[in-house]
């Protein structure tokens, strides 16, 4: 607590919100005086909170009863001292303190994603690895929507205007919401997020930041924190920021891409490249160990309904994967670069995905594959989706999830406790969406069948 105590007091904190990601990426925790949050050096949560859904409910009571107490009981959340940001929009004075989940006897709970996370980071330091991420957040700024039957619109410019048709790349179509961006990266700046180039990307009022490349449990953290922080900026300005998958009708997607490379500790060498500056043979494995088991992690990557809507041929969502140089139609890209800097960049997991689950996901994919030796497919040349008919991904989060459940490595490396929750937290959200009626089914059954 010694560090945590001096910046608190250094920055003369008044309210510290402590808190933990859920199964969705949500935040939830408790807000507490700094004088309480000192004193008692971290909090308690009940251990239902990490099986809730996005909708606030529950799993049923057989899978409840099969991977908690009856009781409801607490478990204990320390402060990472690591893991500490401001929250520059707050009145008062306040921090936000990301939390780590343990049992009354101190072992790590296995429902925590951010504990599934360093579970996997355990695996890359016993081979003495290191892995390197830097994620690609896509996000879309609407108008803010108080009906959810009413469809989405752009929100207005400085000008006055609404965009109208897809600006990819455009200065000037970003400029429109300067306002809301220069807040955005005070705000990170003053939190220590390692953001770096904002896009304009291809749907109306969609943009992109990127994360420098880092250590994969702090930039998860990052992720988690910037999506709260872009949102709080948004709403300063009556602008709605979502990283939902797929938020708009007729327009592309927004994905989580993840690049990805790995580092001897010792020497702090690439291991995706060899000495003379070629492709390794680990490199390799690790692209067919993705091409192998994102199948099967997928859920991890396209949490939800909606994430399954970004799978559309002719997008700019990969429905692949398969790999190439400097190939955005494949699932998995390599981007041109340096031997030293050769990296993956995994196109597959959406926006929407739980930050923790996500990386942790791709990381144990490319894992497995170097440990296995797993021999990946030839690389592409050309559109990755014209006339393949291998390397394809589940389309529906029901297909996904029985793909998942009937995986022996997921069990394996991630554990029955973690994998049975996720699955049924995952199933009560897909239970909640099927009583839902859609505009669609009213616009086009409702005076025809």
């Amino acid at each position: 607590m010694k560090k945590l105590i001096s910046y608190l007091k250094e920055n003369k904190i008044t309210e510290v919100e402590c808190v933990i990601s859920d199964m969705t990426g949500i935040a939830r925790g408790k807000i507490a005086p700094v004088a309480k949050f000192i004193d008692e050096k971290g909090m308690r949560l009940p251990e239902s909170v990490l099986l809730q859904t996005v909708t606030g409910d529950y799993v049923d009571d057989e899978i409840y009863d099969s991977l908690l107490d009856k009781a409801d009981i607490d478990f204990v959340c320390v402060p990472d001292d690591k893991a500490i940001f401001m929250l520059p929009w707050c009145v008062e004075a306040t921090a936000q303190v990301i939390h780590d989940t343990y049992d009354k006897m101190g072992n790590p709970i296995e429902l925590s994603p951010r504990n599934l996370l360093k579970k996997v980071l355990k695996l890359y330091e016993d081979k003495g690895w290191k892995p390197v991420v830097a994620p690609e957040m896509e996000f879309y700024l609407t108008k803010p929507n108080e009906d959810p039957d009413i469809p989405l619109s752009p929100p207005i410019g400085r000008s006055g205007r609404r965009e109208s048709g897809r600006q990819s790349f455009s200065i000037d179509a970003a400029n429109e919401y300067d306002p809301l961006f220069e807040d955005m990266y005070d705000w990170c700046e003053a939190q220590g997020l390692d953001i770096d180039t904002l896009i304009h990307e291809e749907g109306t009022a969609q943009m992109e930041i990127n994360f420098s490349h880092g250590d994969a449990l702090s930039l998860a953290d990052q992720v988690f924190v910037f999506k709260r922080t872009l949102r709080e900026a948004a709403l300063k300005h009556n602008v709605c920021a979502t990283f939902m998958a797929k938020p708009v009708t007729d327009e592309p997607g927004s994905a989580m891409h993840i690049h990805q490379s790995v580092v001897d500790v010792k020497t702090g060498k690439n291991i995706f490249t060899n000495e003379d500056g070629t492709k390794s043979a680990k490199f390799l494995s690790y692209i067919g160990g993705l091409q192998k088991y994102i199948p099967e992690l997928l859920p991890l990557m396209a949490p939800n309904v909606n994430s399954f809507r970004r799978f559309l041929p002719g997008t700019s969502a990969p429905v692949n994967l398969e790999w190439g140089d400097e190939n955005r139609t494949c699932g998995l890209r390599i981007p041109e670069s340096s031997p030293q800097n050769r990296r993956i960049e995994n196109r597959i997991a959406g926006a929407d995905a739980n930050s923790y689950l996500a990386i942790a996901a791709t990381l144990l994919c490319g894992f497995m594959g170097m440990v296995e030796d797993v021999k990946p497919s030839t690389p592409v040349q050309g559109r990755a989706n014209e006339n393949r008919l291998g390397n394809s991904l589940p389309l529906t989060l029901e297909e996904a999830l029985a793909v998942m459940s009937e995986s022996l490595a997921v069990r394996e490396y991630l554990g029955e406790a973690f994998t049975n929750g996720y699955i049924a937290v995952k199933q009560a959200d897909l239970e909640n969406y099927r009583r839902v009626i859609s505009s669609w089914e009213r616009e086009f059954l409702l005076l025809t069948v």
